[in-house]
C-alpha cells in the first residue's frame, strides 16, 4: 500500500467545490481545508506508487479551479500508526 499527502492550491472562493470533487475520487481517504499557502490537504492511498501518481495527475490536477498540487510521498519504513 502506498500513501501520499497532497497539498492543493485552488482559485479563491472555489475551495468547497474543489474539496467536494476531490472526495468523490476513489483512493482519497481524507480531505481537509487549511489556512496558509495551500487550501486543501488530501490523503491518498493506492495499491502502488503508479496508482497514487495516477490519482494525483489524472484526477486531482484536472479538477476545475485547481491551480497546483504538491505531493508528499511517504517512506513506508518510516510510517507511524
Amino acid at each position: 500500500m502506498e500513501i501520499a499527502f497532497v497539498l492543493v492550491k485552488c482559485e479563491m472562493a472555489h475551495e468547497m467545490e474543489v474539496m467536494r470533487d476531490i472526495l468523490k475520487i476513489d483512493g482519497v481517504k481524507e480531505s481537509h481545508g487549511t489556512y496558509g499557502m495551500y487550501d486543501i490537504f488530501v490523503k491518498v492511498v493506492g495499491a502502488s506508487h503508479k496508482e497514487v501518481s495516477d490519482i494525483v495527475t489524472k484526477q486531482i490536477r484536472k479538477i476545475p479551479n485547481v491551480i497546483s498540487t504538491t505531493t508528499l510521498s511517504t517512506i513506508p519504513e518510516q510510517g507511524g500508526k
